[in-house]
């Protein structure tokens, strides 16, 4: 494994807010503070045993404030929407900017040309993700919601609007039962999809089943039970925290996490682990994540399955195969597994590259569909039972200092967006500035 930071100029030295992979040519789209998205080559350094680096390929300029998110669509075979081919990207922006751009081949190359705007959102867009068909896409706001979409049609499916502070993460479920969202209100959402007839046709309808906030624990004086929040409250230093599932649909990885030993311990940080057989029967997490000195803000996981390594009896999860994921700040990894990037506010980018077979012999997910059924949940065990008994590295941590005083300017709509009920009246909260947590 080798990898450093590229010194190159990825966005006029300006914060670079997010990154991505696409999903076939493995070409890395960056998003910043200088309002561009900019798409650049890696090139591996394998070869002459040196750092890989990345070549610009061309900016897509179209948004009028800085870009905090972007994904491209995902690719598939047995899909047959041209966003299942890898040929859109969606970006989100200050000021509820989120467009849709797709891919053109031309005698000069590819050229990405603006396919659609979604206009709703009233407030910055802080996360979005594609549904595994590539058919929809969900996004959450500093306006407090989520909203689903329809990536064809350019309209609003449905709003979910119960939490009660900003929507810094969102992640739609691999086997599209689920959709999970994590606020600075504290509490991340589990949403299940329960279809809805209406003239004979079934509709999407996505009704919130779980409410993750507190957990409870056991006081060794009284032995009473007392209830302590999961996750860092709004002054965490970080407008992000984007929480992942696996690619295989077993586990959903949650950032931002506070974890105490006993009710009179100091909280250290971490990130959550919950499997998805427990979200009908508690919210209590599976496992937690060795603690980092500063607050974890983002989860990203490998596309790939790996080979076991070794005896597995004595694992909590006794999958047929490995599951590799990055806990950090801002980052990707590509869809062949080779780099992983990471993006910082210092203005640059971090390339990793590993060699073959470093993370372990790939194996195809059986029949290219999950079977979660090999699942062993300690259910009845308590948090603090079931720690992963290893140390790693601390995670490095984004510490956002953007600011409301830019103006967004409206922005054109290709095609008429379908009107829908209109987000709740409740007012949104105020945009603050983040303050830093002392260690």
């Amino acid at each position: 494994m080798k990898g450093g930071t590229v010194q190159i100029n990825w966005h006029d030295t300006k914060p670079v807010l997010t990154l991505d992979f696409h999903p076939i040519s493995g070409a890395l789209a960056t998003g910043g503070a200088d309002f561009d998205i900019k798409i650049w080559q890696v090139d591996s350094g394998e070869e002459q045993k040196k750092t890989p680096t990345a070549s610009y390929q061309t900016s897509l300029s179209y948004h009028s404030s800085a870009v905090n998110v972007l994904r491209f669509s995902p690719s598939g075979k047995e899909y047959s929407c041209i966003a299942a081919l890898g040929e859109l990207l969606a970006s989100g922006a200050d000021g509820g900017e989120l467009i849709l751009w797709k891919s053109h081949i031309t005698d000069a190359g590819q050229v990405w040309k603006v396919f659609k705007t979604l206009s709703f959102h009233r407030k910055d867009v802080l996360d979005l993700q594609w549904s595994r068909n590539g058919t929809y896409i969900i996004s959450g706001s500093v306006d407090n919601s989520c909203i689903i979409w329809d990536a064809e049609k350019g309209s609003v499916l449905q709003i979910l609007d119960a939490h009660l502070h900003y929507v810094q993460g969102v992640a739609w479920d691999p086997l599209s039962k689920y959709i999970a969202s994590l606020s600075s209100d504290r509490t991340c959402r589990i949403y299940v999809n329960k279809p809805q007839k209406a003239k004979g046709v079934e509709k999407m309808n996505y009704a919130c089943q779980n409410v993750i906030v507190k957990a409870e624990q056991q006081s060794a004086d009284d032995n009473k039970c007392l209830k302590n929040h999961l996750f860092h409250d709004e002054t965490l230093p970080s407008f992000f925290r984007r929480l992942a599932w696996s690619p295989d649909g077993s586990f959903l990885v949650v950032p931002a996490g506070l974890f105490k030993f006993s009710p009179e311990s100091e909280s250290i940080n971490t990130a959550y682990i919950f499997s998805r057989k427990d979200f009908s029967r508690q919210d209590i997490p599976a496992l937690q994540l060795p603690g980092a000195s500063k607050p974890v803000v983002a989860v990203h996981f490998c596309p790939l399955a790996f080979n076991l390594r070794g005896s597995t009896s004595a694992g909590l999860f006794k999958l047929p195969y490995r599951l590799i994921f990055a806990v950090a700040t801002l980052n990707s990894l590509s869809p062949d597994g080779k780099y992983l990037a990471l993006s910082s506010q210092d203005g640059f980018c971090t390339l990793v590259e590993f060699q073959s077979d470093e993370l372990g012999s790939r194996i195809p997910f059986p029949d290219g569909k999950t079977n979660i059924s090999h699942l062993e949940t300690p259910s009845q065990q308590k948090p603090e039972e079931v720690l992963v008994k290893t140390t790693v590295k601390d995670s490095p941590v984004v510490e956002n200092n953007q600011t409301d005083n830019k103006q967004a300017v409206p922005v054109a709509t290709n095609t008429p967006v379908t009107p829908v009920t209109p987000v709740s009246s409740k007012p949104a909260k105020r945009r603050i500035t983040p303050v830093a947590i002392d260690p």
